[in-house]
């Protein structure tokens, strides 16, 4: 049995790179053949969050669709990569299997650990060792010699600060753990700075953008010493966002009035009976 699916999965893995090489050759889909690396960004980025929406649904259908979907873009890259000699799918997987091995002494080598915090502190090590063997980056010698190198400046900036402040953490640039006082009187600084700025230039855009910016860090930085994601709070706060006042909406559709003649009471109140509802049904959940 365990032969079998093997030979099926290896058999699956042929047609879907088959399938893709049809699709990109002369008189297979145009729309395929028209795309390129740089096209594809939107779509990666697109498919990995429908998969984070799948799994915070626990739909296990909806799961493997969105694993198939954002490894169809893996497939195609390796293609696109293969028209040109750049590489293919056999250096994708060379790549990662080398860097698993790599990362992992204690497993495939002869060190020993004894915590998951003691892999995390030889997992950022070693990451920093690569970055050093890679030679000057783009953003040149200074960041890529930093713990903070390697982190993708396109990376929603949640993520990225999110990444930063653990990074910083691991050598001991932190506040210690277990107690949020000092990093909710971050939060309540940087508020605080804002109002200062209200209150003496409210017309200061780029000011005002520098504070909001330091808030939304300590922000991040609170979630994380809570053990929360910013990013995926985030998503759930829109999504929470989203249901509410699409329960406002109809009950403005459903009456006779227009949207311009409800007071904002009234559609708070719409609001709070949406809250009230969502209340109900996750108790009875």
């Amino acid at each position: 049995m365990a032969e079998n699916s093997r030979e099926k999965k290896n058999a699956e893995f042929e047609r879907l790179q088959e399938i893709m090489r049809r699709l990109r050759a002369p008189g297979g889909c145009p729309w395929d053949r028209e795309q390129t690396l740089e096209s594809l960004r939107p779509y990666i980025i697109e498919e990995a969050y429908e998969l984070v929406e799948a799994i915070e649904k626990r739909e296990e259908k909806g799961i493997v669709e969105e694993c198939g979907d954002l490894l169809l873009q893996v497939f195609f890259i390796a293609q696109i990569a293969r028209e040109t000699g750049a590489f293919d799918m056999g250096d994708i997987l060379q790549g990662v299997s080398d860097k698993l091995e790599r990362r992992h002494p204690h497993v495939f080598g002869e060190v020993r650990v004894d915590s998951s915090d003691e892999v995390s502190v030889n997992w950022e090590r070693i990451k920093a060792e690569e970055r050093a063997e890679k030679g000057t980056s783009s953003s040149g010698e200074e960041e890529r010699k930093s713990m903070l190198g390697g982190i993708p400046r396109s990376m929603p900036s949640l993520l990225r600060s999110f990444e930063m402040q653990r990074r910083a953490a691991k050598v001991g640039f932190d506040w210690p753990k277990g107690d949020c006082t000092p990093v909710l009187e971050k939060v309540k600084e940087e508020m605080a700075e804002i109002q200062e700025v209200l209150a003496r230039d409210p017309e200061n855009s780029e000011e005002l953008e520098n504070e909001m910016g330091d808030l939304l860090f300590a922000v991040v930085n609170l979630g994380r010493h809570l053990g929360v994601n910013s990013e995926l709070a985030l998503q759930k706060g829109c999504m929470k966002f989203l249901r509410r006042f699409s329960a406002v909406e109809r009950e403005v559709n459903e009456g006779s009035r227009s949207w311009e003649s409800y007071s904002l009471e009234e559609l708070d109140a719409f609001w709070e009976e949406a809250k009230k509802r969502e209340g109900k049904t996750e108790t009875i959940q």
